[in-house]
């Protein structure tokens, strides 16, 4: 009887994800075929849980298209996106930094701001992410040494951040 109760938490925990992992294939399944409302829907709530990739996708910023961005079934909010890039960014996402880096870039939904950008593609590059290594290779010849120098910073103490677990948005704008 001890040996069933124990595992109880981890049948839980393997059920979560389970049903975590549906419900995000659940919304991809929707988007797919134009049910825009229920994919949504499905990737709003789990983005509210703290879901990195759903926060990611419903920025609008993967495979799937551009919903906050372009308007595909929600009205167009670049801000919208922007926040819900930065959840995802804070929680180490490699994609939402990359494509957050990219919103700075040109000052979509967020201020255009080139060394905030540059800190974004490095965190993202450390992770591998081969498009902001190119982002970051791209921009560091318009900066100067001391903008490189506060966005290496920037980028420490964002690492640092993530790193510890405490780093997003606290309201939606």
């Amino acid at each position: 009887m001890r040996r069933i109760v124990s595992v109880m938490p981890l049948l839980a925990a393997i059920g979560a994800s389970l049903s975590v992992a549906a419900d995000l294939a659940n919304g991809t399944e929707a988007y797919e075929r134009g049910d825009y409302a229920t994919a949504l829907r499905e990737f709003r709530t789990l983005a509210e849980q703290g879901n990195a990739a759903a926060q990611y996708k419903l920025a609008g910023m993967f495979n799937l298209g551009t919903r906050y961005i372009v308007g595909e079934g929600v009205p167009e909010d670049a801000g919208q996106a922007a926040f819900w890039l930065h959840k995802a960014a804070e929680q180490g996402f490699a994609d939402a930094q990359f494509a957050l880096g990219f919103m700075h870039v040109l000052g979509e939904g967020v201020p255009e701001d080139v060394v905030q950008a540059y800190a974004w593609f490095s965190l993202a590059a450390a992770s591998g992410h081969e498009d902001a290594q190119q982002g970051r290779a791209r921009i560091r010849h318009g900066l100067t040494s001391a903008q490189i120098a506060e966005a290496e910073k920037l980028s420490r103490q964002l690492g640092a951040r993530i790193a510890a677990g405490r780093g997003e948005p606290e309201t939606v704008p």
